[in-house]
């Protein structure tokens, strides 16, 4: 089989149940976005990995269950019609495993009173790029979601995996020793 098939040769891609829509539709935008994302968490890891292995091993197991969880929301967003008894609906027990997750990295770090300006360390910056992304593709999705209606569970991961990229930013930034940059007017 090619790996291309010539079919979106005029601008057009097919959504899950066969619907042909515009490559600038915006499911295809959401859905698009949320595979950008998927890449910049796979990059993360690739670079904890190689550059703090020891923390790496706590971290990378999350990352594995959250690119599989986005892979659902992918498909989610890409459905058209006479598709949307094909996808699996997203478990409750994925946004409560990731709340969990952010409860347990804040429970590491100091309060603090204002805003982080993004960066201390490459690690940290990395989780900043996650989480920016994270938002855009939630405000993709909210744009689905008002037009063709989504799975509930897709939207609260997209929210709450922002959170767990700020969060997990400031853990490794502690972690390995850098200074936190806070925002003061």
């Amino acid at each position: 089989m090619k790996l291309y098939t010539k079919g979106g040769d005029k601008g057009t891609t097919s959504l899950i149940g066969g619907q042909r829509v515009a490559k600038n539709d915006i499911r295809v935008e959401a859905y698009g976005t949320v595979d950008e994302l998927t890449a910049h968490i796979a990059h993360f890891a690739d670079r904890l990995s190689l550059s703090c292995k020891d923390i790496a091993t706590d971290i990378i197991p999350d990352i594995v269950r959250i690119n599989s969880a986005l892979m659902t929301v992918e498909a989610h967003l890409a459905v058209g019609e006479g598709g949307a008894d094909k996808i699996a609906p997203l478990p409750d027990e994925i946004v409560e495993w990731i709340e969990s997750r952010i409860d347990a990295l804040q429970a590491e770090l100091k309060p603090i009173t204002c805003f982080t300006i993004p960066g201390g360390c490459e690690m940290t910056s990395l989780c900043h790029i996650c989480r920016t992304v994270c938002r855009r593709a939630e405000r993709r999705a909210v744009d689905v979601a008002q037009s063709y209606g989504v799975d509930k569970n897709s939207l609260l991961l997209l929210n709450r995996l922002s959170d767990y990229f700020y969060a997990l930013g400031r853990v490794l930034c502690d972690k390995l020793g850098e200074k936190e940059s806070l925002w003061t007017k």
